[in-house]
């Protein structure tokens, strides 16, 4: 499941929060992909993926 965060600070409060619940990390919050693409992946206590990012607008 992706979220769509508002900004980068964002992005790194949900996947701090979603970690410090019991969650695990499946990638650090970090520029990925393509310029502008900020994004982090974890996993929710029963193992499912969770992605949330910003794409800043040009």
């Amino acid at each position: 499941m992706t979220f769509q965060a508002e900004n980068n600070a964002l992005v790194e409060a949900f996947y701090q929060m979603a970690v410090e619940s019991g969650g695990s990390c499946d990638g650090a919050p970090g520029y990925r992909y393509r310029p502008g693409y900020y994004g982090a992946y974890c996993r929710d206590p029963d193992g499912n993926k969770l992605h949330v990012m910003h794409e800043a607008s040009e």
